[in-house]
Parts: structure tokens; sequence; C-alpha cells
């Protein structure tokens, strides 16, 4: 296999295997991040923990398009994951908006659902930009070279609505085009996240100002390094935590949504 066939369809994975357990430490910062924003706001460390979540759940996906033997139907996992999450999303997180609730919900429930539901797509969630990301993967794992190149421009495009935005995109790309390169994966992917960093400031180290996702660095770094596990994760955990911890979120932040 070439070095340019080894960038674009990867047929291992060289640094961190143990995606099970990555998944479980990007849940749980992900947990902190949201309750730390919704229901303990006074706790900010909640909100700098979460800044784990991001670069684990990427790296994921990645390795996840190396290894999966169905790539159709692990892309609409991940799509119908977010259909089904945005509305939730949108009430968990406070991500509503006014013309989310242009139509009185009587006497036009359907129309009211519908119309809250599409709107709700104004702030689309974090797996908007990791179905958009793997849908390029799959596409230059299976040498679809032009349609690849087409859904990235889409994403440049549209990188303003995208949660972590274009740079987010791409660093899922360069983990997965340098899985099968433990040393240069170890070099480049956390320079990458320093570079990327730099674009913001309020956090400062050793003179230098960052954004707050500096704080994930330690996360890029864990995924550089090649652990071996045998945790593995039910499907129906891996997909269902996210919608069920954002349901929890809306119906304590919206109680007037229990019907007691």
């Amino acid at each position: 296999m070439n070095f340019l066939s080894s960038l674009f369809s990867p047929a291992e994975v060289r640094s961190n295997r143990n995606t099970g357990l990555l998944k479980v430490i990007a849940a749980l910062a992900m947990l902190c991040d949201h309750f730390g924003k919704m229901i303990f706001p006074q706790y900010p460390v909640l909100r700098l923990i979460g800044r784990l979540a991001f670069p684990l759940f990427g790296y994921c996906i990645a390795a996840g398009a190396v290894y999966t033997r169905d790539p159709v139907r692990y892309l609409s996992r991940v799509v119908l994951l977010a259909l089904v999450s945005q509305p939730l999303y949108a009430l968990g997180l406070a991500h509503e908006n006014a013309s989310m609730y242009r139509i009185p919900l009587m006497p036009n429930p359907i129309a009211s659902a519908w119309n809250f539901y599409v709107q709700s797509w104004q702030k689309p969630s974090i797996l908007l930009s990791l179905s958009l990301s793997l849908a390029i993967l799959l596409a230059l794992k299976n040498r679809r070279l032009i349609l690849a190149l087409g859904l990235y421009i889409l994403c440049e495009r549209f990188a303003s609505s995208l949660d972590y935005g274009i740079n987010g995109v791409r660093f899922i790309l360069l983990c997965y085009m340098l899985l099968r390169f433990p040393v240069l994966y170890a070099v480049c992917i956390p320079l990458f996240w320093l570079w990327w960093s730099k674009d913001g400031s309020g956090y400062t180290f050793f003179g230098q100002s960052f954004a707050m996702r500096i704080y994930a660095l330690p996360a890029v770094v864990l995924t550089a390094i090649p652990l071996r596990s045998r945790l593995q994760l039910p499907k129906w955990l891996s997909y269902g935590f996210y919608p069920a911890h954002l349901l929890a979120l809306a119906l304590l932040t919206h109680p007037d949504l229990l019907p007691f």
C-alpha cells in the first residue's frame, strides 16, 4: 500500500485503538460540560472538563470509519442520531429561538411540532459536524474523491453553522489520514490543536494566549497513545447516551414539559 493510499484509505489504526475507553471519557466530559452550563454554572471547571469531549468523539468517528464493515449503516446511525437529537439539543442546552414557537401548539399541534423541529436546526448540534465529517471519510475510504471534495466544500460554505466550524472537520480528517502513522500522528495532531487554539484568548500559558479549547489538549494527546483494551460499549449505550442526557436536561430546565 503506497503512502497516498494509506492517507485516503488506512487499513488499520496504529494510534489509540481503545475507542471504548475514549467514548466513556468523552461522554463523561460532555456530561460535565452540559450540566455545568445548564445546572451548575457556578462551577466553571465543569465547562473546562467538557472541552475534552470533542476531540475524543471526533477521533472515534475517524477510527470507526476505518474499521466499519458496513459504511452505509454506520453513517445512517450517526445521521439518525443527529435527526432524533436535534430538538432535544435545542431544549436541553438553551438553543431555542423565537421562530420555533411561531405556530401555537393549539389548535395546530402537528404544524407547531414540525415548525419547532425545523427551526431548531438554526443551531445544529455537534452531530451535524460529525455526520458530515464521517461522510467525507467514507467517501475517501471508497476512493470517491470527487464526492469527498464536494462534501468538504459544502462544509467550508456552511462552516459558520457547524459546531466547531471547519477546523472541527479538518481535525477529524487529519486524524483519519494519520491513523496508520503513529509517530506522525503524535506530532501533527497536537500541533494542529495548539495552532487552532491560538484563534482565541482568555487563557494564557507560557505567555501565549489561547481559546478555551486549549484544555482539550490532554484528550488530543491521549488519542495518540497506542493503548490496548477490551472495553466495548453496547451500541444502544453508545448511541443512546447523547439523546438521553439531553432529554434529562430538557426536563430539568423545562419542568412544564413533565406530565405531572
